[in-house]
């Protein structure tokens, strides 16, 4: 009988068996670990979610259907805040002012992105510092944007009274009257968020394949004929992206209008942010602004859905 066919000792097969149980023992703490790792790692993430994002919102949910009574709940009044608000004339007033700005706003904030996009795409000389200087108006802080546009609306000494007067003409009255406040406002959103989705959109102009524009230059299409048919078309889920983001975060709208308005002359300015701001730490009425808040929130949730779902179609399409 040889080496190679002679059956271990008892001892051998003891020490193998004390050194591969060890082994095992490792595997499965190995295995263990990397079952939990990936739970660990996102441990901090969902703490902070749920710390700034999940907690609040229930905290309000909750706040909302309660009577607050000098910043304490007295009772809970269920769904009345909600009932209140469809028949609060102040908050549809703010509701419809806050729809026509964004709706003008955004619209014209894509169409200058867009044509702003459509022209820094090209390779032209000093391009380069055209898209830096473009983007500046979005990285200042809107506070410093509301005091610097005030300034220039300021019925005496404001830059457009001091040009006004310095060609022959009068006072530039902005700020006291509620259709020039209304527009003044929204030139203020245009200037200093265009850059947004121009940056949005220059970064989808220059993702599209190159293959299909040099197809229409070869066949000897038009650049309208370009964009209409090629250019458009490719870029309608980018531009529902751009316009959805741009559109939520309008709705949001506060430091601007707080510093150069005030929601003046009258309401004509005075935005759902700025209402429910009143609402809650002016008048003190804790649970009707949480109500207020949430109820803005869900309309805004169900507008982004909609966004998305329309986004599909155009993608299936």
């Amino acid at each position: 009988m040889t080496e190679a066919t002679r059956p271990a000792a008892p001892e051998q097969v003891s020490d193998r068996r004390d050194t591969a149980r060890p082994r095992v023992r490792e595997r499965r703490q190995g295995a263990g670990l990397d079952l939990i790792l990936p739970y660990l790692l996102l441990a901090p993430a969902v703490l902070t979610v749920f710390g700034v994002l999940i907690y609040p919102l229930w905290n309000g949910i909750q706040a909302s259907t309660k009577f607050y009574r000098y910043g304490r709940a007295v009772s809970d009044i269920g769904l009345d805040n909600y009932r209140r608000l469809w028949s609060d004339p102040e908050f549809l007033n703010a509701l419809w002012i806050t729809l026509r700005f964004v709706t003008i706003a955004v619209a014209i904030e894509t169409v200058l992105g867009f044509a702003l996009a459509l022209f820094c795409a090209k390779e032209l000389s000093g391009i380069r510092l055209l898209r830096t200087v473009l983007i500046v108006p979005m990285v200042i802080t809107p506070v410093v944007v509301a005091i610097v546009f005030r300034l220039i609306y300021a019925n005496e000494t404001g830059m457009l009274t001091a040009l006004s007067v310095a060609l022959g003409g009068g006072k530039v009255e902005i700020l006291g009257d509620p259709v020039k406040a209304f527009i003044g406002l929204i030139m203020l959103d245009v200037w200093e968020w265009t850059p947004l989705v121009f940056l949005i959109l220059l970064a989808g102009l220059q993702s599209l394949p190159q293959e299909p524009f040099e197809a229409a230059q070869v066949d000897g299409a038009g650049a309208w004929r370009t964009f209409i048919d090629l250019t458009l078309p490719m870029m309608r889920p980018i531009l529902a992206v751009a316009i959805v983001l741009r559109t939520i975060d309008a709705f949001g709208t506060f430091d601007q209008v707080f510093v150069l308005t005030q929601g003046g002359p009258g309401t004509s300015t005075k935005l759902i942010s700025l209402y429910g701001y009143e609402v809650a730490f002016k008048f003190q009425q804790t649970g009707y602004a949480a109500a207020l808040f949430v109820t803005v929130g869900v309309l805004i949730l169900a507008l982004a859905l909609a966004a998305v779902r329309l986004l599909r179609r155009v993608e299936a399409t």
